[in-house]
């Protein structure tokens, strides 16, 4: 068992806390980090590892939902571009800015001209924070990306929002990092198998998922962040809510590159939902569709991946259709859509659902539910949440911008004076450390001061050193190699699987772990 694992859960074990927030994906990771920075009492308990589910299937866009504006939630996208702006802002290492390249033909569902002013519009509610958009002709679209097949199409445009160069589970895991040197209690592998209420504090009891062992806790509040099991833990809460879940599939493919990699696709499939394009490193993904199921754990089906790859293949001039083979890597994963719990608002068109989110409160157990949310809503959550826990009787101080973000650029370019000194650490490799660990991106570099030999690059596109493998072991909380390839890292996204496998076993050394996981 890693130590720093070990470490916090033996001082989990008979505490008592403000508040215990159970799952560890985005939402939960935003409101631990935003309760620790108010000084609140925190405990967070994630069942698998820390963004193991929803939260590491995404798109991996930041982006405030030009599409809702056909649904008119005018509202919803102005909040998420707010959010979108305030996270490029705080994170400009890990949240970049991205053009979107939308090509249309005489089967989109709206002209190039109604598009163009549905982009102005999203930038002016954006506050004109990215860069605006611009109506293409169909010759430069295809001068802009030539594998993009224009011999249909009527124009094109161009917008701006922003993504993560790496992944949606990396990202996430910087909430639950904070949130540990803030003070807060959170582990990962620890599932909730009982709760009890006696009218003042809860008594949660925990079963550690890799030995067995249990452990109890107690907290006055309980913040529900299980996404598609929000319901179910509800029920044994015993708490009555006015919303509840519907789930939708998603699922992506990761490919070889297509295009020049500098920009998102954007078309129009043929159910007439956009679908994307996105860079991945020296890859891109594909995706996503949107198919409706009744629980959480699914998979990608042979009708999937065949309905994704037939619409891009219609749409792109390549010298050979993709095919399954090409692909690399998949990500599935399931849309928490907040409905009323009467039903009465999830028997309409399915793909006009809103992707919102809710967030209840029941006074009398001291329970708050988060409904729905996206990455890009992140830091509403958190915020959010904070409130809600106020309400219900918590001591908690006020927040201000410093709750969330990076370290100031004097600290950035102070790590590249001296990271680029070392041998294997150019001007790129060290924005990579610095984009990968912020501040901690210095005890990378401590490490190889003191033993130079862990300056080895250990895998090469794209680059990781000796030191930081060993680094995210002692610190990141992996307890199986997967969580290294997956979750901290996005290797198990972008690398074939056979080149992977002949690594594990060094990969476990350098994690600590005792055996191949």
């Amino acid at each position: 068992m890693p130590t720093q694992r070990a470490d916090l859960l033996a001082d989990l074990d008979g505490a008592e806390f403000d508040v215990a927030i159970i799952g560890g994906g985005i939402n939960g990771a935003v409101s631990a980090a935003a309760l620790s920075a108010a000084g609140v009492r925190v405990a967070l308990i994630e069942k698998g590892d820390f963004s193991s589910f929803t939260s590491q299937e995404s798109s991996n866009l930041v982006w405030g939902g030009f599409k809702y504006l056909q649904t008119y939630e005018f509202n919803l996208v102005r909040k998420l571009c707010q959010s979108r702006n305030r996270l490029i802002e705080a994170y400009p290492s890990q949240v970049e800015p991205i053009e979107f390249l939308a090509t249309f033909d005489d089967a989109s569902p709206y002209p190039v001209w109604l598009a163009g002013m549905g982009a102005a519009a999203y930038w002016a509610i954006g506050n004109f924070k990215t860069s605006p958009p611009k109506m293409l002709r169909a010759s430069k679209v295809e001068e802009l990306e030539p594998v993009i097949d224009t011999s249909v199409a009527k124009g094109g445009l161009l917008y701006a929002d922003a993504y993560l160069p790496d992944n949606d589970a990396r990202f996430t895991f910087g909430f639950v990092k904070t949130a540990i040197e803030r003070g807060a209690i959170a582990v990962n592998y620890t599932a909730l198998s009982d709760a009890s209420f006696d009218d003042e504090a809860w008594t949660l009891k925990l079963v550690d998922q890799l030995d067995g062992s249990i452990r109890t806790m107690t907290a006055r509040v309980i913040v529900n962040a299980t996404g598609p099991w929000i319901d179910r833990l509800n029920e044994m809460f015993e708490v009555t809510t006015d919303h509840r879940i519907a789930l939708s599939k998603g699922i992506h493919l990761v490919v070889p590159r297509i295009g020049s990699g500098n920009r998102v696709f954007a078309f129009f499939d043929e159910d007439d939902r956009l679908y994307y394009v996105i860079p991945m490193g020296d890859r891109s993904v594909i995706g996503t569709t949107d198919t409706r199921v009744d629980a959480p754990e699914t998979t990608v089906t042979d009708e999937d991946r065949d309905f994704v790859l037939r619409q891009i293949n219609a749409r792109l001039d390549l010298d050979e259709p993709l095919q399954p083979s090409d692909v690399i890597a998949e990500r599935c994963g399931v849309r928490p859509l907040v409905v009323s719990a009467d039903g009465g608002d999830d028997t309409s068109d399915w793909l006009q659902l809103s992707r919102k989110h809710e967030i209840e409160l029941e006074r009398d157990r001291g329970v708050v539910s988060i409904y729905g949310g996206k990455l890009t809503d992140c830091l509403n959550v958190g915020e959010e949440v904070l409130d809600a826990v106020k309400e219900l009787g918590v001591s908690a101080g006020e927040l201000d911008e410093s709750w969330f973000g990076e370290p100031p650029t004097s600290d950035y370019r102070r790590f590249v004076a001296r990271a680029t000194s070392f041998e294997n650490i150019d001007a790129p490799t060290a924005d990579l450390l610095w984009r990968r660990y912020g501040a901690r991106a210095f005890d990378v570099i401590d490490r190889i001061d003191a033993d130079p030999t862990l300056g080895e690059i250990i895998w090469d596109d794209p680059r990781y050193l000796r030191a930081e493998v060993i680094q995210i072991g002692e610190t990141e909380m992996v307890s199986t190699v997967d969580d290294f390839l997956r979750r901290r890292t996005s290797l198990a996204l972008t690398e074939h699987r056979g080149e992977l496998d002949e690594m594990r076993s060094v990969f476990a050394r350098l994690l600590g772990l005792e055996s191949v996981s």
